[in-house]
């Protein structure tokens, strides 16, 4: 239990790091589409190695599917809801997406710890480099509408917290869970990222850093699956 909530620190810890980065210094919108474009080609490995592909092993091709489905449609109709409740806000709608998108990131993760896998490390990467840009520039944007550096960083850590307990809450469904329902919650997880990917940090890698984008999504997929054969 120790190590799960660990790694989850672990994880979480770059959502507090992109904040305060955001006061370092200052990023341009390529700097941060690239950042993206690295963090969404992780993310791709990580789905498909480490999610999806280990949900089929353990739980079998059709929990997986019921739980690919729940994953996408949660994140779809929860995101939608963002959007319109928190349009124009100031970054806060990004922080909510960022939560969002770390609460199944990150009980996978207790998932793996429990079953004895090990920690995913090309999910972690995935997942550390990924949070980086999002806290970053909604930092930015929620500092530029006028909200103090405290209060920005006090949000992220409570981001952080929620994101890592997720961990030690994965890690405890696992030891109790069957292989079915394992399976269901891996992809689950793997949905919600799919969706995310799509909607969200590809366009915005795309936008911000032109068509470089797609070589440094290719190398972040790269390097993710390559850290994945020492998990």
């Amino acid at each position: 239990m120790l190590s799960a909530l660990g790694w989850g620190a672990v994880a979480a810890a770059s959502l507090v790091l992109g904040a305060m980065l955001a006061f370092v210094r200052s990023w341009t919108g390529r700097q941060i589409g690239l950042v993206l474009a690295f963090g969404a080609g992780a993310l791709i490995s990580a789905v498909s190695l480490e999610l999806a592909e280990e949900g089929v092993h353990v739980g079998g091709l059709g929990w997986t599917a019921i739980g690919l489905a729940l994953g996408a449609l949660t994140y779809f109709g929860l995101d939608g809801l963002i959007e319109r409740r928190f349009a124009g806000s100031g970054g806060i709608g990004l922080a909510l997406g960022a939560f969002l998108d770390g609460l199944p990131e990150q009980a996978v993760l207790g998932i793996g710890l429990a079953s004895g896998a090990g920690v995913g490390v090309s999910l972690l990467v995935a997942i550390f480099v990924s949070n980086l840009p999002e806290s970053i520039g909604s930092a930015r944007d929620m500092h530029a509408s006028g909200m103090s550096r405290k209060r920005i960083l006090r949000l992220w850590v409570g981001v952080a917290v929620f994101c890592a307990l997720a961990t030690v809450i994965g890690y405890g469904a696992a030891d109790v869970a069957t292989s079915e329902v394992r399976g269901l919650i891996d992809g689950f997880a793997a949905g919600a990222l799919v969706v995310m990917l799509i909607d969200s940090m590809i366009p915005e890698a795309t936008h911000d850093a032109g068509r470089v984008a797609g070589l440094v999504t290719t190398l972040g997929f790269a390097v993710a699956t390559a850290l994945s054969t020492v998990s």
